[in-house]
């Protein structure tokens, strides 16, 4: 195929629209089902790079969640503890421990399920059943992935009345050095980010506390790599091996840390027996449950503990979460992983990592105000490591 026909671009009334290869070679991809459009393929594209270099970094089977040309999350294949299950709707899934991809996916799509509605999932290896089996029942535009077991491809290809985009794509394929985007008929022209983020990229500590145990060095890898494919400005904080909370496109740093880390708090106080225990009616679909969760927790548009609104959604009145027992909790958290895609200004984003229990952080560095954010990690006990590589993305 050297050229696949799109209905629009990234809105209806951007016509034509197509993907095809500048060489006139043929596309490194096949599609198995549905009709990608424009922003599907630009999720796709963006999401396997991320799982392909996830993958080559660690060697686990990775997996990511796209929306909007930039992660919701990623991780790789590490186990789930009991509550970690139960607070990503997959405690019910048989065989899970036993596929590492499903364990990543899991992850993946439990980390931010509100931005996850919706989402393009990659996967670094070959779908399997277990994984295909917990797609089918998410709200999901497509995926995109080197292969498909039979099973899992026929399981796939039921969802959305058999129109869910399936896209296998070439695990070999090399795209060119140098890469172009028109803007205002205007070509631009660099070269393919093809920098390379491993553990010697985090030698350098400038904090008094230097010990990066290899756990931090994994989720500061996981950190670093989900920043390279997000749309920046990006704040990525991670641990056991997963990002647990993606700020991207802010035009502050600060702004970048809160919204991140507001996600990562989330993400920890859904894992509260609280939130685990909450008296959802039988009939309550998970998206209304993830929007409730969300409710619950940050207390935003909906009371959800009010009279006249609990009856919606529990068969009995839940107490409320506090603030203050949400403090409380997250201050029991610990060894929190925080990547930067460029330096930190100002030591508030370190402030303000800290209340998510942030420990290791890696940053480009090269700010004027290095010596005060490098101060403040010092306050914390916080061990962060100068990278010497900004990572945007647009």
């Amino acid at each position: 195929m050297k050229e696949f026909e799109l209905k629009y671009g990234c809105n209806p009334n951007q016509k034509p629209s197509r993907i095809y290869m500048d060489d006139g070679s043929d596309l490194p991809i096949e599609i198995l089902c549905g009709r990608p459009g424009y922003i599907n393929f630009l999720d796709a594209f963006n999401s396997w790079q991320l799982v392909k270099e996830l993958k080559e970094a660690t060697g686990l089977p990775a997996v990511t969640s796209f929306k909007h040309v930039s992660p919701t999350s990623a991780a790789v294949g590490i186990p789930l503890s009991d509550k970690l299950k139960k607070a990503c709707f997959v405690d019910d899934i048989e065989g899970l421990d036993g596929s590492p991809l499903a364990c990543a996916y899991a992850r993946a799509r439990g980390t931010d399920r509100m931005c996850s509605f919706g989402d393009f999932v990659a996967l670094s290896d070959v779908c399997d059943v277990t994984t295909a089996k917990m797609i089918k029942r998410e709200v999901s535009d497509g995926i995109i992935a080197p292969g498909y077991e039979p099973e899992a491809l026929e399981i796939l290809k039921t969802k959305r009345n058999g129109n869910y985009n399936i896209v296998k794509i070439d695990p070999d394929y090399i795209p060119a050095p140098k890469e172009h985007k028109q803007v205002f008929g205007i070509t631009f022209e660099q070269g393919r980010n093809n920098f390379e983020i491993n553990r010697e990229l985090l030698l350098n500590t400038v904090t008094e506390k230097k010990d990066l145990p290899e756990s931090a060095v994994r989720d500061l890898i996981v950190a670093l790599i989900t920043l390279k494919y997000t749309q920046s400005n990006s704040v990525c904080y991670a641990v056991d091996g997963q990002a647990i909370g993606v700020g991207a496109g802010q035009q502050s740093r600060i702004h970048c840390t809160r919204l991140a880390g507001t996600k990562a708090d989330t993400w920890f106080l859904r894992q509260a027996d609280k939130v685990l225990n909450l008296p959802f009616k039988a009939e309550l679909g998970r998206p209304d449950r993830d929007n409730v969760i969300d409710g619950y927790i940050n207390q935003n548009e909906e009371d959800v503990c009010a009279e006249g609104n609990w009856q919606k959604y529990f068969t009995k009145r839940p107490e409320p979460f506090t603030k203050k027992e949400q403090r409380e909790y997250l201050d029991t958290i610990d060894g929190v992983a925080l990547g930067s895609d460029a330096f930190f200004p100002f030591g508030d984003n370190i402030e303000r990592a800290h209340l998510s229990g942030v420990k290791y952080i890696a940053e480009p560095g090269g700010s004027i105000r290095d010596d005060l954010v490098i101060e403040c990690c010092n306050k914390y006990g916080i061990v962060m490591a100068f990278t010497g590589m900004r990572l945007f993305h647009h």
